[in-house]
């Protein structure tokens, strides 16, 4: 039996915010085993891309319901296809990918970018989406964790992220580089 809800429905925006919440916790536990993988075998810098990232995915999706895993892994294949050496144009470069690849030219005229670095950081960032997101069809178990988990647990985050609009506003990055998360961060430009 399935019952209609409207967009407004009291019920909906609980069950959504448990979602996130739940599967935020999960994400977090993944993600700091993964994040320890990346320190180890690629260093801070691609840590801070990551970062970047995971702030640029959650600006973009935080409030789209609609959208899935499938969305974010098409924006990160465009911008790792930006960086590669071998030119392959695309038919169509989703708007996401669109809107990764302006953030990172704004993030490159701030300071030099090595594209080997950000390929394999992007490389590790696709799997682990593809690995966490289980691989249905249709699924958008990453953004709901990631929504959850900024939401939850780095609001103050959230919410500057939340008001951000324009291309190469401010980045969210840790202030340290320890890999707990104590919960603080800077806006950086």
């Amino acid at each position: 039996m399935r019952i209609a809800c409207p967009a407004d429905c009291p019920f909906l925006g609980t069950n959504v915010e448990y979602q996130h919440k739940r599967i935020g916790d999960r994400l977090a536990q993944e993600r700091r085993r993964w994040y320890q993988e990346i320190a180890t075998q690629l260093g801070e810098r691609a840590l801070e891309i990551v970062y970047v990232l995971e702030a640029l995915i959650f600006r973009y999706f935080h409030a789209r319901r609609d959208a899935q895993d499938a969305d974010v892994l098409a924006g990160i294949r465009s911008l790792r296809q930006s960086f590669s050496p071998i030119h392959i144009p695309e038919s169509i470069t989703p708007a996401f990918g669109e809107e990764l690849k302006k953030e990172f030219k704004a993030l490159a005229d701030r300071q030099p970018l090595d594209p080997n670095l950000i390929t394999a950081a992007l490389d590790r960032m696709i799997s682990f989406i593809q690995t966490f997101s289980g691989g249905a069809l249709g699924s958008n178990r990453y953004l709901q964790g990631l929504i959850g988990y900024v939401t939850h647990q780095h609001a103050d985050v959230a919410e500057q992220l939340i008001k951000q609009t324009g291309v190469g506003d401010r980045i969210i990055i840790p202030t340290s580089t320890t890999l707990e998360d104590s919960g603080q961060a800077k806006i950086g430009r």
